[in-house]
């Protein structure tokens, strides 16, 4: 719809101001749009990365498996057909003694406080402290998806790496690994036995043998080597079932170590490496995001690249082409979600994971880049002006395939400024059952979790059980520009979904203008008919901008904005555009998860009112004043 421009307009800053006095925005947002992609978003860059480079571009010869010729191509299938490694690798003799090829040196660095915990007897996941006695090691045991992760994959154990030698290591998990071993004798059904927890047992177990082996570890040698070798096994005939693409490609990760690091495992090498590489390209989209659009799946998946890398290495072989290229598109693409204070924000029900991992990730990976900052099937748009940064989601949730904590977020935003998380989202659903109840899961993953437009208190994108998500949003327009008035330059998203189409006939469209100083945010969210002719009446509107931890909010007194006091002592203020006076802004709590899983009690500022069928327009501005 082509309207009248509309100014927005800002008040003095005033912890508590009275009728302000207020100051024209330097900006408009024009009202002719044309979207450059349709469907899954797109767009320009502003200066950094905006689309891999072609020599970083994977082609689809590099995710085949590496020809070496016609006899290891046999070897490939006659392993996949059943033939033992062992009868294949060297017919004409017994099986090689279980041992180590090599020591493998992860470049991944594990939680010191949590390993310091499991030492004491506590095991620390996701912000919560159980005392490992009342750890039930059982695979049928009901355990908190976080929890299970742990307990079964042995994540643990590159955080008991990190807090002490590994000669004051070994007793503690020489425990815990006789216990599980003692509760899980056999390969089943329950926790123990998915794809995934399998795969990161098993790699966890090869990258971490010497902190298990060490000392008077030793004793455990034979336990330890006959239970890689039957989880090994297991996973050749499971991985290939696999659907979750994350959990397979951890699998094939997992058996490719295996072979690296077994003797009489180039069979079983060459099996995974195909099978890895199919599942890599399933798992990741031509522009470096994993297609559940999680920041927790992305950097899982980098996570897995780097140690596998590492086994390389500790073996003396180089990696398949396609492991590094894949790198190169994963980090750039990680980075589009990093905040002013280096952690990355809160998406797809993740928490915001922290500076400290992030820069670890990177490292490990050994790749260095800019970050990616429109991606047209990773879906987010980053804009930085100077020491303000902009993350918005424009593009339609993951599709029911791919999601693994799916979120109704399509045009929510996140803004930093310096150090400082000022417009957030809740996050935090793929914790549920530690510190964050179960029951509140799904709440977090609707849109009202959300910084965005919620139409009539319901979700853009419908939330369906076990990370689902349904119909709604299939198709998002957006722009990316720059904009100049009065001398003054501002970058531009212009985005909108079709997510309330079916329901109620309205588009939601936001425009987004953050000035080349980073201190001015201006905004526009609409709702449009998408017919021709609007249907009649009102309906209810609320237009969600959850505040980060520490932002402390105060309502001007003529009701049309607030002032925000910032940790950092700064001040912001939010107002009101010119709208229908029956539109209030209040103040409403709200809360924040961090990226161990722990939520924090915050604030969220809520525009609404009741909107025309026929369309309307709702104005704000976010502006630092002192």
């Amino acid at each position: 719809m082509n309207r009248p421009v509309t100014d927005i307009r800002a008040g003095d800053e005033t912890e508590a101001p009275a009728a302000p006095r207020t100051a024209r925005s330097a900006f408009r947002l024009p009202r002719a749009v044309e979207p450059l992609v349709a469907r899954r978003g797109g767009g320009d860059g502003d200066g950094d990365a905006s689309a891999p480079p072609p020599s970083r571009a994977l082609a689809l010869s590099d995710l085949q498996p590496r020809e070496t010729g016609l006899f290891d191509a046999a070897i490939r299938w006659a392993y996949r057909m059943g033939v033992p490694g062992s009868v294949l690798s060297a017919p004409l003799r017994k099986p090689a003694a279980p041992r180590l090829r090599g020591t493998v040196a992860s470049p991944l660095a594990g939680d010191r406080a949590a390993g310091v915990a499991l030492r004491a007897g506590h095991l620390q996941v996701a912000g919560v402290r159980t005392p490992l006695t009342k750890v039930d090691l059982r695979a049928a045991a009901t355990l908190a998806p976080p929890l299970a992760r742990a307990v079964h994959g042995f994540t643990w154990l590159r955080d008991l790496g990190a807090s002490a030698p590994r000669s004051q290591c070994a007793a503690v998990s020489g425990r815990l690994l006789s216990a599980w071993l003692a509760a899980n004798a056999e390969p089943g059904r329950g926790a123990a036995w998915t794809v995934e927890h399998a795969g990161l047992r098993l790699l966890a177990w090869l990258v971490h043998a010497p902190l298990i082996l060490s000392g008077e570890g030793a004793r455990h040698r034979a336990d330890l080597f006959a239970a890689i070798e039957t989880t090994a096994r297991w996973l050749d005939r499971k991985v290939t079932g696999e659907s979750d693409r994350l959990a397979a490609a951890i699998g094939w990760g997992a058996l490719v170590a295996a072979g690296l690091l077994l003797p009489d495992g180039k069979p079983r090498r060459l099996f995974a490496e195909a099978g890895l590489l199919k599942a890599l390209g399933e798992l990741v989209c031509d522009d470096g995001g994993v297609l559940s659009r999680s920041p927790l799946d992305q950097a899982g998946a980098i996570e897995l690249l780097a140690e596998l890398r590492a086994c390389y290495a500790a073996v003396g072989r180089d990696e398949p082409a396609a492991l590094s290229a894949m790198l190169d598109l994963l980090v750039p693409a990680l980075l589009t979600l990093r905040m002013g204070d280096r952690g990355l924000a809160n998406w797809q029900g993740a928490g915001a994971i922290g500076a400290a991992r992030v820069d670890n990730l990177v490292e490990a990976s050994g790749v260095r880049a800019r970050a990616l900052n429109a991606g047209r099937h990773w879906g987010y748009q980053r804009i930085r002006a100077q020491r303000g940064v902009l993350v918005m989601d424009a593009a339609p949730p993951p599709r029911a395939k791919d999601a693994r904590h799916g979120c109704a977020s399509t045009l929510a935003f996140e803004f930093s400024h310096e150090s400082t998380r000022i417009i957030v989202n809740c996050g935090g659903a793929a914790f549920a059952g530690a510190l964050i109840p179960s029951r509140i899961e799904q709440g977090l993953r609707g849109t009202a979790a959300h910084s965005t437009l919620v139409l009539d208190g319901t979700n853009s994108t419908a939330v369906l059980i076990n990370g689902q998500i349904g119909k709604g949003v299939g198709e998002v327009d957006i722009l990316r520009d720059r904009i100049e008035r009065r001398g003054r330059k501002a970058l531009k998203l212009d985005g909108s979904h079709n997510g309330y189409v079916a329901r109620f006939g309205l588009v939601h469209r936001r425009r987004l203008a953050l000035a080349e100083e980073g201190t001015e945010l201006v905004g526009e969210d609409i709702l449009e008919p998408a017919a021709r002719s609007g249907k009649r009446g009102k309906i209810g509107f609320a237009i969600r901008f959850h505040l980060g931890p520490g932002v402390d909010p105060i309502l001007a007194k003529d009701g049309r904005g607030a002032g925000l006091t910032l940790p950092d002592g700064s001040r912001w203020q939010f107002r009101l555009g010119r709208a229908d006076e029956a539109v209030t802004l209040t103040v409403e709590d709200s809360l924040w998860v961090d990226g161990q899983g722990r939520p924090h009690a915050t604030r969220q500022l809520v525009i609404e009112g009741l909107a025309d069928r026929g369309g309307g327009t709702f104005p704000w501005l976010l502006k630092k004043v002192g």
